[in-house]
């Protein structure tokens, strides 16, 4: 049978198991594997190999097309090339010879110092919310906590007096985080105002006196960057990535950034170095007598 037969039969019998979309998507993909085979006058699956594969993927890369997309694509050839061995029509899997794509990890998005100083001076007020906002967004600053790590401190996982809290991550991993003066400050002035206010043992509560939740957080964020005339929106893990870019810029190294952050991996926190080397270049770039470029 020729290729176009088996990938008729293939997306046939898997009418079950997928939806419409998945269907369509992995048609699509079967399709431009066929037309790229076809131009180099292979149309029967005989001719499939994994140096063709890669050849494949290395013309699909070149014409523009981003890891992540060849990444997907070779999930389908992997799902079409397994139901081949169950066919008995190939005697191996061709895809298991093939690397995926490294996928790029983006550049995170974070504030400089001084914007980063900019949104939390301009929360002053003496009322709650401002209070709260004030010491909540303080703490994520100054310990690097995830949102969701954020909202699940109790106030008894504060050590004020140290200057530490403990905090459940990812996969029940547990750590204690640092804070520095401003926040620990903040904190003491929000925790007069929390316990008239407060119905349960969370840390950083509503008006109704309930936790805060994640999206939460997320409005109070957007809300207090709208207020500061001119500064960059992020999303609430920027402030994540800000602090472990300024741990970085301020010369921590990258082993101590990463047990602060909780990362598993050191991979995971290497991406910050890039941010790091950005903002050197921009101070060279805008000080250096000499440096002259574009």
């Amino acid at each position: 049978m020729l290729l176009e037969d088996w990938i008729g039969r293939f997306l046939d019998e898997s009418k079950a198991k997928w939806s419409a979309n998945t269907l369509h998507a992995y048609g699509r993909d079967l399709n431009r594997l066929q037309t790229w085979l076809a131009k180099r006058a292979i149309t029967d699956v005989a001719g499939l190999s994994a140096r063709e594969m890669r050849s494949f993927i290395a013309d699909e890369l070149a014409g523009g097309k981003s890891k992540a997309s060849v990444s997907r694509q070779l999930s389908c050839y992997r799902s079409f090339f397994a139901f081949l061995e169950r066919e008995g029509v190939i005697d191996r899997e061709i895809v298991r010879l093939l690397t995926l794509p490294k996928r790029d990890k983006p550049v995170p998005k974070y504030l400089y110092q001084e914007e980063v100083a900019q949104l939390l001076d301009h929360i002053d007020g003496s009322d709650f919310a401002s209070l709260r906002d004030r010491a909540l967004l303080e703490c994520i600053y100054a310990s690097g906590v995830r949102v969701s790590e954020c909202t699940n401190i109790d106030v008894g996982d504060l050590s004020l007096n140290d200057g530490y809290v403990y905090i459940m991550g990812k996969g029940g991993k547990e750590r204690y985080v640092l804070l520095g003066g401003k926040a620990i400050a903040a904190l003491y002035r929000y925790l007069e105002a929390r316990g008239a206010i407060a119905t349960c043992p969370a840390l950083f509560v509503n008006q109704r006196g309930t936790r805060l939740s994640d999206r939460s957080v997320r409005r109070i964020l957007d809300r207090r960057i709208r207020e500061v005339p001119g500064l960059r929106h992020i999303h609430v893990h920027g402030l994540r990535h800000s602090f472990a870019t300024h741990l970085l810029d301020g010369g921590a190294d990258l082993r101590s950034v990463q047990e602060l952050l909780g990362h598993a991996s050191l991979s995971s926190t290497q991406i910050y170095t890039h941010t790091s080397r950005e903002r050197l270049t921009k101070v060279y770039l805008d000080a250096h007598p000499r440096a002259e470029r574009k």
